[in-house]
Order: C-alpha cells, then structure tokens, then sequence
C-alpha cells in the first residue's frame, strides 16, 4: 500500500479546448479526498494554467514570452478557484505551492520548498504545485511538469509517481505494456516516441526517462490514461492500468535529490584518473582533495557540485562539504578531509 503519492496531471487531461474540463478535475479531486480518507498523501503537480488563460484573454500583438506570462498570471488564478471549489465541497483545503527550477539549486530555497510540502500534508491540506511559468522564462524553465513530479518525488519520501497523461502508458503495437521492471528497461526504449502532446511540453520520451531515474532510486511509477474515471484508486487498489515501471531497490533521500541534479549545479569538481577509478569502484568511498584536478564555480558549503573527469566527461554529483575558496587551496593535498562524502554523492552507471 502506498502511503504518499505524487500525481502529475497533464494539460492535455485537465483542458479542452483552451478551456478547463471542469469535470475531470471534479473527478481527480474527488479521488485524491478518497485516497486521504485511506491515509494516504497526496501531493497533485498540475499543469493548464497557461492553456486556461487562453480562454480567458485575448492578446494582440504580444510576443510569446508575453503571451506565456500573462496567460499564466491569469490562468493560474482560474485554476486554482476551481480546485479550491472541488476540495472545499468535499471538506478538505488545498493550498497552492508555484516553483522554479532555480529553487532546486539554491538551498535554502529548497530546505524552504520541503519544509512548505511537509507542513502541508501535516495539517491534511493537499499541495497543489505549478511551475511559477509567469516569471520562468529563461533557461532554468522545467522542461515540462513531468520533469517537476520527479524532481519533488525525489526530495520527498515518495512511494510512487502517478502520471495522469492523454496516452493509457507505453504502447507496443497499439498495445499497452502493463509493466516494466527496473532491469527490463533498456529493451522496451525502442517503444518511446519523442512526439510532445498538444499544447504541452511534456510528452512519453520524457516520462519514461524520468521512471527510469526514479525507478533507479527506488519509485515506482505510473503511466495511465487520466481520462478514465477512478484512475487513481484502481492504481492504489492494484489494478493492472496503463503502464507500471517496478523498481529494485530503495535509496537515501539525500541521493534521490542528487540524482535529479542535471542543471541545478553551482560548480564543478574535476578529478584524476585515480579518482575517477576509486569513485567508479562502487564502494563507500568519499572525493578527497588528494584527487581533486581542478574546480570552477562560486559553490558553499551545503552546494550541489557536478563530479568530472580529466576529459570533462561527468561522473555524478554531491554535496560540499566545504566552500570553493577552501577547496581550490586543498586541490591535489594529502591528508585534507573530504570535499564530497559518500553518502551524500551519487556515482552515474
């Protein structure tokens, strides 16, 4: 039985039209009050913001940074009356959490970001989570809301992610694969089309690499049709829906977040060939400075930093241990203690 779920739904499930599906999202919501009458938490990353401001604005002239913005200003607010009706006839508060990619790399902003999820589902009100796209306009925009969903199961002790989508999972022939285990993965890839849905960014090559990342540090994922009704009880009940990718193993939450640091890094630590075997042994072994080539970037301590090799070829990521300044003094020294513990740094295969 799963005891907390992330449940991304797409803007392809949630609208129509450039309108809201006002009864999909009565239906979802509905739902995820039957699951927290189970005991089990919920957090919902939605998108349609953008493509409901669409329905309510008509924009002449405006570029497509400002049609993005201001649909979204306007949308976000459409969107959320409508989730804060639906949960408040059913007795329960929603709150609403928007992001950035760049609060995943600064850390206060992060410890932040947990810390509002968590006293959330601590007074029983449902997170209901969107990227901030008003403000996110530069190169630190999420790819789509899937790569949000794995980005937050990873900082929260997640059991699975449910992936509402337009499509009833992979297909295969037209033929939906009911699951996917961990080890299997590679040979179903040639399955995955890149095509991107309408009107989202999101599309199956990106979900499926992100169950691959997530089933790799022990989540399990969903991909499911969100059109069908009571979806996500059939999925916590065990019904065979859409397509599951069954993970292996578990692992800590300080390497679940690591893992998902491509493009969130604030420096880069590049290592010798001696380093780089010692850290590919998969053995408990921290970075020590003694092994340590070069370092570039303005990181403290606390700051997620990219692993290199002498080729530039990236190895993993980890957590300082100490500032930048200390750590371009101790390149190369014996003896120094360690500029990226074990525990606290993932390794790529």
């Amino acid at each position: 039985m799963y005891k907390r779920l992330v449940v991304k739904i797409g803007t392809n499930v949630i609208s129509r039209n450039d309108r809201l599906a006002e009864d999909v999202v009565q239906d979802i919501v509905n739902q995820v009050v039957g699951l927290r009458a189970q005991g089990i938490e919920v957090l919902l990353i939605t998108s349609g913001a953008i493509a409901t401001g669409k329905g309510l604005v008509a924009l002449h002239g405006a570029s497509a940074t400002a049609e993005r913005q201001v649909f979204a200003a306007v949308g976000q607010i459409g969107l959320m009356s409508l989730y804060s009706k639906f949960f408040d006839a059913k007795g329960h508060r929603c709150g609403q959490v928007l992001v950035t990619k760049g609060d995943f790399r600064d850390k206060q902003h992060y410890a932040n970001m947990k810390s509002c999820f968590e006293n959330l589902l601590r007074e029983n009100i449902i997170p209901v989570v969107n990227e901030n796209d008003a403000i996110s306009i530069s190169k630190l925009v999420f790819t789509d809301n899937d790569e949000l969903a794995g980005l937050i199961a990873s900082q929260l002790d997640v059991d699975a992610v449910i992936f509402l989508s337009s499509v009833n999972g992979v297909l295969k022939e037209e033929v939906t694969i009911p699951e996917i285990r961990e080890e299997d993965i590679a040979s179903f890839e040639r399955y995955v089309t890149d095509t991107k849905s309408t009107g989202g960014r999101g599309g199956m090559l990106t979900k499926f690499a992100i169950a691959r990342r997530l089933m790799a540090h022990g989540i399990t994922v969903h991909v499911v049709s969100g059109k069908r009704g009571h979806v996500l009880i059939d999925i916590v009940e065990g019904k065979p829906l859409g397509t599951k990718f069954v993970p292996t193993k578990k692992i800590s939450a300080v390497k679940r977040r690591l893992a998902y640091s491509e493009g969130l890094s604030v420096g880069v630590v590049y290592v010798d060939a001696g380093a780089e075997k010692v850290l590919r042994s998969g053995k408990s072994n921290s970075l020590l400075p003694v092994g340590v080539r070069k370092i570039e970037g303005e990181f403290k301590k606390g700051d997620t930093i990219e692993i290199r090799n002498e080729a530039g070829k990236k190895l993993g990521y980890g957590v300082a241990q100490y500032g930048a300044d200390e750590a371009g003094i101790l390149v190369g020294k014996k003896g120094a203690r360690a500029l990226i513990h074990y525990n606290y740094m993932v390794i790529s295969d």
